[in-house]
């Protein structure tokens, strides 16, 4: 059997009769966001947690009741094996996968350049970078008509700081959101003709608790005024816009990378 006839990965699991979506790092925020978007659009969606089983299982509640159907499963997506894991639960679990969001990820702390170390780096990139380039390799595998498969997309979350460079606070994230708009221009060309769709959101500031999370509790407060719009945006804006991203009225659209951001 070569390559091009053997079964692609999930074929044999039980058929959905909804459109199957992956999501890493769908406990909070923006994920969080997508997940019950996606749920309420009539998706099955499998995410990613990193750590709080509590805050999963809310979320997977909410998707119930929003009439949609979630699973989470606790896994590292800046490993092989957590990658693998998500992936082979969703598709045990839930069948064919079509969509792919690319959005766990971390800021790591608070560093100028002149004072981040390795440690730091290492974090930032195998999550942010090495992470996404991984489970795009999965999807790739179960979605490319190249491959057996039926098509598909993939929706990376940027962010504006690819652009705004981030200086005095995450240089280094920044530094990992321009990989991800690179791999999104990249990888759409590649698969284009193999019935995969690749784009990205670019959020701005948005009213999230990664802020928080890295000390800075005053930064939505402090950066709002630079906002064109006069406010900071919500994890269900930047939700609206993948989920669109991901839907089949977006059919024309690889590529692309829309930014979330009201004009920041």
């Amino acid at each position: 059997m070569n390559a091009d006839t053997q079964p692609r990965p999930g074929a044999n699991a039980t058929p959905s009769t909804k459109r199957v979506m992956i999501v890493t790092g769908g406990s909070r925020g923006i994920g969080a966001a997508t997940v019950m978007l996606a749920a309420r659009h009539g998706y099955a969606v499998c995410f990613s947690y990193s750590s709080s089983e509590a805050r999963a299982n809310d979320v997977v509640a909410a998707a119930k009741a929003a009439g949609g159907r979630a699973i989470a499963v606790r896994a590292d997506m800046a490993t092989d094996e957590g990658v693998a894991a998500l992936f082979e639960t969703c598709d045990r679990e839930l069948g064919t996968l079509d969509v792919l969001v690319n959005n766990a990820g971390t800021t790591g702390p608070v560093r100028r350049v002149a004072d981040v170390d390795r440690a730091t780096l290492r974090q930032v990139l195998d999550l942010n970078v090495i992470g996404y380039f991984l489970s795009a390799r999965e999807a790739i595998a179960r979605m490319s008509t190249a491959k057996g498969g039926r098509g598909g997309a993939i929706v990376n979350v940027s962010s504006r700081s690819a652009q705004l460079g981030n200086a005095g606070e995450w240089v280094h994230y920044a530094a990992s959101k321009g990989a991800t708009d690179t791999l999104t221009i990249g990888l759409a060309r590649e698969v284009a003709n193999e019935g995969i769709r690749v784009n990205a959101v670019r959020p701005g500031l948005i009213d999230t608790e990664i802020h928080a999370a890295a000390g800075l509790h005053d930064r939505i407060e402090r950066l709002a005024a630079t906002v064109p719009m006069g406010r900071a945006g919500t994890s269900d804006e930047v939700a609206e816009s993948i989920v669109w991203l991901a839907s089949p009225q977006a059919s024309y659209v690889t590529g692309a990378i829309v930014d979330v951001s009201g004009g920041r």
